[in-house]
């Protein structure tokens, strides 16, 4: 990707619409769990209350990662973003995929209770979860899709790297979600059809597992992020030409880029700037030189010193 895109309100649309989908759907899945005893809606509730707090957490995600730098954080609170978007994901494996599977697991050892309701209500819910979750799919899918082409990229390569992890959690979220439903209905229409409800709590399962999976990577991807995610070299290359586009800047013999935040950056640079001037002009020079850099969309932060006159120079 050449460029990022600045987060702001619609990848908070993204979390809201997404938040009110799963508020509904966990209150939804719970009475239906209740009613029925179904394994698989048990670990689709579980699933969706799980979401919910998700989503809680990344509107805090959202809010504290775009508060503008100060004193005490001169890079910004971007990587606030990250932390948070971690508590989302490890909520997601606690509350989500290990209640799923350890609840299909306990009904596959013992006899679960069935309630007095029909397979009815559990359709019903289920077919309301395809339409709330569809929905927010979409709006995630839209948003992805966006920003992809604006990257000349594949939307799933876009969602694996892009630096805004409220987008990649909520598109694989809502995707996981309707796989999810999708595995919840197949074994409850088994269970339905064969009377046995192996079927039921293998599907709690399997859900279970798939939330593990998406967790894992979003985790992962968190981390990475925390830890210092190398940048794309297309990306490093078009920071080092916006850097020479400066009409003061001559040459640039020494960049270090690293992510701050969702498409922040912070720059360190060792440049050569154009004239001969005293040692104290160019130190006054050199700091509007920073200044300026720094009202780029991109970067949040940027250091710059001199270049030595031996060393070469660097090339987009």
């Amino acid at each position: 990707m050449s460029s990022e895109e600045k987060p702001g309100g619609e990848s908070m649309l993204t979390v809201v619409v997404a938040l009110v989908a799963n508020a509904l759907l966990a209150l939804a899945k719970s009475v239906a769990a209740l009613l029925t005893g179904s394994a698989a809606m048990v670990a689709e509730a579980a699933h969706s209350w799980a979401d919910t707090g998700n989503e809680v957490f990344l509107v805090v995600a959202e809010r504290r990662g775009s508060r503008p730098r100060d004193e005490e954080h001169p890079r910004g609170y971007g990587r606030s973003t990250y932390i948070w978007s971690l508590v989302a994901a490890f909520g997601l494996f606690s509350a989500g995929a290990m209640v799923s599977v350890w609840h299909g697991i306990t009904d596959l050892l013992h006899e679960p209770h069935e309630g007095g309701s029909t397979f009815v209500v559990n359709y019903v819910v289920l077919g309301i979860g395809l339409v709330l979750e569809g929905t927010s799919f979409v709006q995630a899918t839209r948003q992805v899709r966006g920003a992809a082409r604006r990257f000349d990229t594949h939307p799933l390569r876009y969602v694996d790297k892009t630096s805004n992890p409220t987008v990649r959690a909520i598109f694989l979220e809502d995707l996981a979600a309707l796989i999810g439903i999708g595995l919840a209905l197949a074994g409850i229409a088994l269970h339905q059809l064969t009377g046995e409800p192996a079927y039921d709590a293998a599907a709690s399962i399997a859900i279970g597992l798939l939330l593990a999976v998406v967790a894992v990577f979003l985790m992962r991807r968190n981390m990475e992020y925390l830890l210092g995610e190398a940048l794309s070299p297309a990306l490093r290359a078009d920071v080092l030409r916006r850097m020479l586009d400066h009409p003061q800047v001559d040459r640039i013999t020494y960049l270090h880029v690293e992510y701050v935040g969702p498409q922040r950056l912070f720059v360190v640079a060792a440049v050569d700037l154009v004239g001969d001037d005293s040692e104290s002009h160019l130190a006054v020079r050199l700091r509007q030189v920073e200044a300026d850099i720094e009202t780029d969309e991109l970067i949040e932060d940027a250091i710059l010193t001199l270049a030595p006159p031996d060393e070469p120079a660097l090339h987009p």
